[in-house]
């Protein structure tokens, strides 16, 4: 330990006391005027990821913003991750100079704007436009009843920060400055290529080009990483023997049985994960009407895009 250093923590830590590499996306969402507005950010992360009946995105950011007032009062929003490319990277930035309003920062917006699933399958609702230029765009919905967020309103006439009795711990005006966002993942659109890659099955030269930020840095500059080739490196083996995964099979659900040729699908996956993924199995296989999941069936479990492919 005795080459670090030990570094002051001040606001903003993420960017000001540390190397913290984050996505970089725009964020649309619905002004006042109706027009879309798009703000850069970089604090957005999966936040349910399994076993809820609902996948949520959470996003961090200032309670002032353009973007969490458009959030409080509408819901919805659209996050679109932009490709690495010097022209995007330009326009998030000039997007992101605090206090303007959507008129004046949308005004000569760089990028395409269209609709997204969400307003064609509901023309009568109101949506932010997406992205255009996008690899990947993930639509959203707010779910301000978590932690009791639903009554929060807009931001008072005339101030910069929210002064209220008691700050929410973890959805909605988190602090005085500061807001998380729980946003339920509607829908994700993606463009062929990948959609393709992920369907089929990615190689290495199907990763798009994302860009990588590393936030604020000094005075003058914002600073982000180039994409570059990806590196594969395989994962452990630790083959569980057919009698360890049989014994867990059979004591999943006395309905449904599983031939050893199954099992042998799955012995790769690790002891920890097993009785989850036997689970999905039987949860598949009752919605399904099948009694005895065999290796054809374990082929159209395991196939997570199987209803896409279909379609």
């Amino acid at each position: 330990m005795s080459d670090f250093k030990d570094l002051r923590i001040v606001d903003n830590f993420y960017q000001t006391s540390l190397f913290f590499p984050m996505p970089a996306v725009l964020i649309s969402t619905i002004a006042d005027n109706g027009e879309t507005n798009c703000g850069p950010y970089s604090l957005v992360q999966p936040y349910y990821v399994a076993g809820k009946d609902y996948y949520a995105m959470l996003l961090s950011c200032r309670n002032s913003s353009n973007t969490a007032q458009n959030i409080i009062k509408r819901k919805k929003c659209a996050i679109n991750f932009f490709p690495d490319g010097k022209k995007y990277f330009k326009e998030a930035v000039r997007l992101s100079w605090p206090g303007d309003t959507t008129s004046e920062k949308m005004k000569g917006f760089g990028l395409t704007l269209e609709d997204g699933l969400r307003a064609k399958e509901d023309p009568d609702g109101k949506y932010p436009k997406i992205v255009g230029e996008s690899v990947q765009v993930i639509e959203c919905t707010w779910v301000d009843t978590l932690d009791g967020a639903e009554n929060d309103g807009p931001m008072p006439e005339g101030e910069d920060h929210y002064t209220l009795p008691k700050y929410h711990d973890f959805n909605g005006i988190t602090s005085p400055y500061g807001a998380h966002f729980i946003l339920k993942v509607d829908k994700i659109m993606m463009k062929e290529k990948y959609y393709n890659a992920i369907v089929n099955g990615v190689k290495k030269g199907d990763f798009p080009p994302l860009p990588v930020d590393y936030g604020y840095r000094d005075s003058k500059n914002f600073w982000y990483h180039r994409a570059r080739r990806m590196i594969t490196e395989l994962l452990p083996v630790r083959k569980t023997t057919l009698q360890s995964v049989r014994y867990a099979a059979d004591r999943i659900d006395p309905e449904i049985k599983f031939t050893d040729d199954a099992l042998e699908m799955i012995v790769n996956v690790p002891r920890i994960f097993l009785p989850t993924v036997l689970r999905g199995c039987v949860s598949w296989a009752k919605e399904n009407g099948v009694t005895t999941i065999t290796s054809a069936e374990m082929k159209i479990i395991n196939d997570k895009r199987s209803k896409e492919k279909k379609k």
